[in-house]
């Protein structure tokens, strides 16, 4: 499923983030930057331990905020570690506003054409899929209105579950686009 907004694509996919060819995925990251299991982990399984060193030497990282490190053996050539959580913490809709806000602007400052985004918080930080399609899609609509490097963004989802949440929110926003 997919929507133009002005001259960026913006897609749902059902798929595994670690094997998509985009200029940088989005790591759901903790604010000290360990990357132990979910997506952290499947990034730094396939990518390498460099991924996290480089994150680690970054930290500790506010919540809500995003940093940039390369993306080891990944497709991709970065990894924007968006800070949804603290150790032990859950997600909150402020935290989720601007960690999605701050990795497209992390995108936006290396003139990235091509991003994704998994479901952030949905994990360990115990934030309901529903509302975080509906937080993260409305972050990155609002975002592509404006003047963007990014010509496509894509919210790779691993489980149907989360996919048919992400797709029945962005046809929603459709409408109000």
């Amino acid at each position: 499923m997919s929507l133009i907004i002005h001259n960026t694509t913006l897609s749902i996919i059902q798929g595994d983030i670690t094997e998509l060819e985009v200029d940088a995925i989005v790591n759901a990251a903790n604010d000290q930057l360990l990357m132990g299991s979910g997506v952290a982990g499947a990034i730094k399984k396939k990518g390498g331990w460099i991924i996290e060193e480089e994150a680690m030497a970054q930290g500790p990282v506010p919540i809500g905020e995003a940093i940039v490190t390369t993306a080891g053996n990944l497709p991709s050539i970065y990894v924007i570690h968006a800070v949804g959580v603290g150790q032990g913490a859950k997600a909150d809709k402020d935290s989720l506003i601007k960690c999605t806000r701050n990795s497209l602007l992390r995108a936006e400052e290396r003139n990235l054409k091509s991003i994704a985004f998994p479901a952030i918080g949905t994990g360990i930080g115990g934030f309901p899929v529903d509302e975080c399609a509906r937080i993260m899609l409305r972050v990155i609509c609002d975002h592509l209105k404006g003047d963007t490097s990014l010509e496509k963004v894509i919210v790779a989802l691993f489980d149907k579950m989360s996919y048919s949440s992400f797709s029945k929110i962005l046809d929603e926003l459709k409408a109000s686009l």
